[in-house]
């Protein structure tokens, strides 16, 4: 073996060992918040997939869109011209709305045996709906100013009394939920 020939097997074994170094693979998923954000997609992933055949067996067009902000997966599904049969997946006052969002939610539970808290919009109605519940929350406070007394409000979704419980706590208000199951309704005081 000649001189040349061994710095060049020198050089070659160097390169391959640079080469193999532990380097993190796509797969790893990284520590801290890169743990709960890969876990946030798959929900995603997991729960878009149910949702798609839901749609495909029901022969609905719609286009689903993943988002996971502020620890939380948000999916919309959303169609390009108006949609009969999307407005069916809403249902009066959004109940089947909140039907498949639970639905969609078991699927993560089935598929990765963790709890998920997904946000399911159709069609923007959750978007719209947090609209009018601020319109709501503003209301009421503007009832408890002029008479001083508590406003109760109309029953509604556990999402929904948070959108409201947020808006009156801005308004430098306080609110609390009281009833059970689908009479949960909050009532709104000034102190």
């Amino acid at each position: 073996m000649s001189v040349d020939s061994t710095e060049e097997t020198k050089a070659e074994s160097v390169n391959e060992e640079l080469s193999t170094e532990p380097q993190a693979s796509q797969d790893e998923k990284p520590a801290g918040k890169g743990n709960a954000a890969s876990r946030l997609e798959e929900e995603g992933d997991v729960a878009a997939d149910y949702l798609e055949e839901l749609l495909d067996i029901a022969d609905i067009d719609g286009d689903i869109d993943i988002e996971v902000r502020n620890g939380r997966t948000y999916i919309s599904i959303a169609a390009e011209e108006a949609s009969e049969g999307l407005e069916s997946l809403v249902g009066r006052d959004g109940e089947v709305l909140e039907a498949l969002q639970e639905l969609a939610r078991l699927s993560v539970l089935s598929a990765t045996e963790n709890r998920s808290r997904l946000v399911l919009d159709i069609n923007g109605y959750r978007k719209d709906r947090a609209g009018e519940l601020q319109q709501i929350a503003e209301d009421a406070v503007a009832k408890v100013k002029e008479s001083g007394a508590a406003v109760a409000l109309e029953p509604m979704s556990a999402y929904e009394r948070k959108i409201v419980h947020d808006a009156v706590a801005d308004l430098g208000f306080v609110s609390e939920s009281e009833g059970e199951g689908a009479n949960r309704h909050i009532v709104v005081t000034a102190d």
